[in-house]
């Protein structure tokens, strides 16, 4: 990359500054780590001095550059806050007093974030498998582009701006998309509650031939066979096999066939953070899966699969759901709960109007998600981009 500014290595710039701190088991210290790509120096946790294993740690304070030795590769590097100073770390960490009088530190740590300088700490590091470590020498040999000072505070205050500008659109970027999901689960749950409204509600065990869950015992699982999913598989809405294990065929044919999903079931998380999420099956291949994801087998002759699917994710049927969960710490929908989860039961022809008109309206939300996501990723590269021109002395 051509520069309109000299460049200075960093051993003319930084001082390795080393500050050992003994551990006094009655104090309470502030922990630091540093975010991978460039994402700061940030707080991981508070401890006691007899909860910390390595009595021999390091204090860093604001200002300096601290990086970690094992992933500065990955952009683990940036300015100590002011709120963390006189916190500690482990010789895992490098700490760093920047010459102020040549150098603007957050000038500097812009310049961290530029992929230019991360492949300069991939080069600098080596070692072996899960072993690789910046070298010292190699570090402090990275050259930088260094304007006058004067220069660089006007390109650090060009770059904060632009900066604030892509992290409000990115801001209004996201609560777009909370206000598309909100407004698609108010309008499912106005076709519930009409459709409650002008027809007859039946709980689950009556309109389905089954509601149950996973095998309780966890299998034995292997390198290849029937795929074994976990509630992550089903919890977007959408049944997919990414991540998931395999069992024997042997043990596949042991389960009941209650058990056995077939194209058309429903699969419902019924566990955790993603519970109440339901997902069509959608796929002839032969799997299973574990017991907090729970199986339903509609009677098709009076409930079409996937108007079941849009009715289990109505907010008034995930408050009843929620109701009947158990335990704190994991809140469950035991079968008892997801069985007497009511839905209304139109003739078969409405309930197809209805998935028509609702599934007009998921195709017009899932292509603004798909928009929305296309904007994330160009405001993602809109900041590499602002820096890169930043340091070719073009903003």
């Amino acid at each position: 990359m051509t520069r309109r500014y000299p460049g200075v290595t960093l051993s003319s710039i930084l001082r390795k500054v080393e500050e050992p701190v003994l551990v006094e088991p009655e104090e309470t210290y502030k922990q630091v780590t540093v975010r991978l790509f460039h994402k700061g120096v940030v707080l991981r946790g508070q401890q006691a001095g007899a909860e910390i294993r390595t009595t021999r740690q390091w204090r860093v304070r604001a200002g300096q550059i601290l990086l970690s030795r094992i992933d500065a590769r990955n952009g683990a590097i940036g300015l100590v806050p002011s709120n963390l100073d006189g916190a500690i770390v482990t010789n895992d960490f490098w700490a760093f007093d920047v010459d102020g009088g040549a150098v603007d530190p957050r000038f500097l740590d812009a310049y961290f974030g530029t992929p230019e300088f991360v492949d300069a700490c991939k080069r600098a590091s080596e070692g072996t498998t899960n072993r690789v470590r910046l070298q010292q020498e190699r570090f402090l040999g990275i050259t930088v582009p260094l304007p006058p000072l004067a220069e660089q505070r006007r390109i650090v205050a060009r770059i904060e701006q632009l900066a604030a500008k892509v992290e409000q659109a990115r801001r209004l970027r996201e609560e777009s998309s909370a206000e598309a999901t909100l407004l698609e689960g108010s309008v499912i749950d106005k076709v519930f509650q009409a459709a409650a409204r002008d027809y007859r509600q039946a709980p689950l065990q009556q309109v389905c031939l089954s509601v149950t869950d996973g095998d309780h015992l966890t299998p034995s699982f292997t390198e290849q066979g029937v795929a074994f999913i976990f509630v992550g598989n089903v919890s977007t809405g959408r049944l997919h096999f990414r991540g998931c294990k395999f069992v024997s065929e042997e043990y596949f044919q042991t389960l009941d066939t209650s058990r056995k999903p077939c194209k058309g079931d429903v699969l419902y998380s019924a566990v955790g953070a993603t519970l109440g999420i339901p997902a069509v099956v959608d796929s002839d291949r032969d799997f299973c899966f574990q017991r907090h994801v729970a199986i339903l087998k509609p009677d098709k002759s009076r409930l079409n699969s996937r108007f079941l699917w849009y009715m289990l994710r109505a907010q008034s049927i995930y408050e009843l759901a929620w109701k009947s969960t158990t335990g704190s710490a994991q809140p469950t929908v035991p079968l008892r709960g997801i069985r007497a989860l009511p839905v209304p039961i139109p003739p078969l022809e409405e309930q197809a109007r209805l998935i028509s008109y609702l599934d007009d309206l998921q195709a017009r939300m899932d292509a603004s998600k798909e928009l929305q996501s296309e904007t994330a990723a160009e405001l993602d590269a809109l900041l590499p981009s602002i820096l890169d021109k930043a340091f070719k002395g073009e903003l």
